[in-house]
């Protein structure tokens, strides 16, 4: 990836977009985004699995796994919480 570009930011403010506005999902590709939505599960799962088996929720730590920015890791985490998936 681009230094200096955090996918995840970049998908947390689409994320965000979508939660707060139905006119904006009512333009928005179905199929992109159910393929942003299949992506952002996968990567769930991925952290899902490396903080049950790390057993830490440390930002640094999910973004050295699984090659994250730590604010990507930390919304990630905050976003699993508020889920209860972890």
């Amino acid at each position: 990836m681009d230094e200096g570009v955090d996918p995840t930011a970049m998908c947390r403010s689409l994320v965000e977009k979508i939660s707060q506005s139905e006119q904006l999902r009512s333009v928005t590709d179905p199929e992109i985004l159910i393929l942003f939505e299949d992506w952002l599960e996968e990567l769930e799962n991925e952290a899902v699995s490396v903080i049950k088996h790390g057993d830490s929720t440390a930002p640094k730590d999910l973004s050295r796994e699984l090659g994250l920015s730590e604010s990507g890791s930390m919304f990630l985490i905050t976003k699993l919480k508020r889920d209860g998936k972890i």
